[in-house]
């Protein structure tokens, strides 16, 4: 309880130091009402039932509950907020029964009013409960008898305080409410980094004595093997592959791919650790020899349940994405085409479209809660929304003629709003060079007008990549820079960023927990960055086999995570692309091949099921075994 004392006291200080009045007496006017009760069992159920039901307050119950889902669960934890949502409705239908004890059948017919849609996607639990207003003695009724007896009560707040007893002792806790107060964190903090650089120094010299080691088995071969830098991989030891080899390419001998005990793991710590921004003359040099020398191992071939393949397109494939459902698709290509459709047969093809945007699509994102409204972004700095029920255009928005290019577009995935990243326009051979400054505009879904527009500071870089928590309180955004930026929508102010990569990042999304971030650089390194110590490497591995530097001239690559957290799919310059294991024993997959790069990846939101769009115009759905 002192922590959370503590934290209060650290709010207050910061809005007094600001100058936030106003705010401040928001937050006392909080504070007062307790929601949360500094976690103290008993004060939470005498809220809840002698205040918050006694007195009909609706919306501060649903509030509280809304404040748990919040806090307390994530979507990696299915069962507790499955727990939390059955307690809910159990609280609600309590709320329901006193109103009509008490004679209120007036709050009854107001709670149904209010609550009534929230309720109906519980319809065979609760559409009987619509017509107890009406039943003249409904404690008499077998079907809501049970409900008004005392021992149904006394169990319902037995499950409430076993239930909060659990969370409130739980590891979920919100990091802020557990903040130490020690004086020595601070210098345990710096006696860790030091160690870490001395291991990394440690690094560092065993990475220049293995290179002087290769150095010398190069002059015992007479320069033969791997002394072209100008090739992307080898097949067998000296024996050259093109960049556009495709399936020779993946079939390589991994007689290259383990030489002198290194591996993508290494080459991807001894990465992170030139971060200070020091780096060796040789440095660039170095990377480009472990493009060939450490090689990743050839994935086995994913086992497939079954495949479907789109060829509505006539063009290179630029996107593909899952609906909210997973029960339709959007893809589109470079020539402006975007195509709703389904992958399976039993399901209604009543949303299938076509529609035409007149530029390159550059981002698709839909939205979160429903089927409904599909949000296109295009190269020429235009955002159409497409009701997929009506199949027309709804809205038809531009962003500034400063930034007349929309790099990606995020959905919220609680609040009606999306947030878009546009970029100003310049001369450059790679995409990110061809990208200047950045700007994220913050747009209402029901005004289709801009909220506002999120602080980057001065000529920030462009930013390539957005991805949202599960609440919608945290925006994350990657950047042509290497770094990785976080806000909070709520206030609309950046709250924290760090370097990621030593290039461009291309892509970004949370960890299946949301203590973690993982982002693709222009490099070809993938890494898991922990939420909770800033800067920390969870795990990280290097696929510039597959998105090498060459293939971002043309395109920005991009990742995507399964619905477990456990499968991380990664676009390709080649005809198949990788599935890696993440924190797990196994390497990794690879998938079926198509005929072209692979340039667009999305995982079904609950199936083990993927979607890879392609440069020989084809989408295809793979289901996996």
């Amino acid at each position: 309880m002192e922590n959370i004392r503590f934290a209060e006291e650290l709010v207050r200080e910061f809005l007094v130091f600001r100058g936030f009045t106003s705010t401040l007496q928001a937050y006392e006017s909080e504070l007062s009402t307790e929601i949360g009760r500094n976690f103290q069992v008993d004060k939470i159920l005498g809220l809840v039932f002698s205040e918050y039901i006694a007195k009909y307050q609706l919306d501060r119950l649903v509030g509280l509950f809304t404040f748990f889902k919040q806090c307390f669960t994530s979507p990696a934890d299915t069962e507790l907020f499955s727990t939390l949502v059955k307690l809910e409705l159990s609280v609600l239908r309590y709320y329901v029964v006193n109103a009509l004890k008490s004679g209120r059948q007036d709050k009854v017919i107001e709670f149904f009013g209010e609550s009534g849609n929230y309720l109906m996607q519980k319809r065979e639990d609760w559409l009987p409960w619509f017509a107890i207003p009406y039943i003249k003695n409904p404690s008499f009724d077998p079907q809501f008898r049970v409900y008004f007896s005392k021992e149904w009560l006394d169990t319902l707040i037995l499950s409430f305080r076993n239930f909060l007893s659990g969370i409130f002792n739980d590891t979920r806790i919100p990091a802020l409410l557990r903040i130490s107060t020690e004086k020595n964190t601070i210098k345990s903090l710096k006696n860790d980094i030091k160690q870490l650089n001395n291991k990394l120094a440690e690094l560092q010299a065993s990475l220049e004595a293995k290179e002087d080691e290769i150095s010398q088995l190069r002059r015992n071969d007479n320069g033969a093997g791997y002394g072209n830098k100008n090739l992307i991989g080898t097949s067998t030891v000296g024996a050259p592959v093109e960049q556009d080899m495709s399936e020779n390419y993946e079939e390589s001998s991994t007689s290259s791919s383990m030489i002198q005990g290194f591996d993508s793991r290494s080459s991807c710590s001894v990465k992170s650790s030139t971060r200070d921004g020091k780096f060796h003359e040789s440095s660039q040099i170095r990377h480009t020899e472990e493009q060939f020398l450490v090689t990743e191992e050839d994935f086995p071939e994913v086992r497939v349940g079954f495949q479907e393949t789109f060829l509505g397109h006539n063009s290179s494939i630029s996107q593909c994405r899952f609906s909210a459902s997973g029960s339709n698709i959007a893809s589109s290509s470079v020539d402006g085409t975007v195509r709703i459709w389904t992958y399976d047969s039993s399901t209604p093809s009543s949303k299938n479209a076509t529609i035409y945007c007149g530029a390159e699509v550059s981002a698709l994102s839909w939205e979160c809660r429903s089927d409904r409204l599909l949000l296109i972004g295009t190269a020429n700095g235009g955002i159409k929304a497409w009701n997929a029920d009506a199949k027309r255009v709804v809205c038809d928005l531009n962003t500034s003629r400063d930034f007349p290019s929309v790099l990606d577009l995020k959905c919220s995935p609680v609040e009606p709003v999306f947030v878009s990243a546009a970029a100003s326009r310049r001369h450059g051979s790679t995409i990110f060079e061809r990208t200047g400054f950045a700007n994220l505009t913050v747009w209402h879904m029901k005004t289709w007008k801009p909220l506002t527009v999120l602080p980057l500071g001065e000529d920030p870089p462009a930013i390539t990549s957005l991805c949202f928590n599960h609440n919608g309180k945290i925006l994350a955004a990657s950047a042509t820079d290497g770094m990785i930026h976080m806000f909070d929508m709520s206030a609309g102010l950046q709250i924290t960023g760090w370097p990621a990569h030593d290039s461009p990042v291309s892509s970004v999304l949370f960890g299946p927990a949301e203590t973690s971030i993982f982002s693709l650089g222009s490099d070809g390194k993938i890494f898991e960055w922990s939420l909770h110590n800033q800067g920390q490497i969870l795990w990280s591995r290097d696929c510039s086999r597959f998105c090498n530097p060459e293939s971002f001239n043309r395109r920005m690559h991009e990742i995507a995570l399964d619905s477990n957290g456990k499968r991380l799919l990664v676009t390709s310059g080649l005809v198949r692309a990788p599935i890696y294991q993440v924190q797990g024993h196994e390497s990794g997959l690879r998938t079926l091949p198509h005929s072209s790069s692979i340039t667009s990846v999305d995982w079904h939101p609950t199936l083990p099921m993927y979607i890879t769009g392609s440069a020989d115009h084809s989408v295809r759905v793979t289901s996996i075994l």
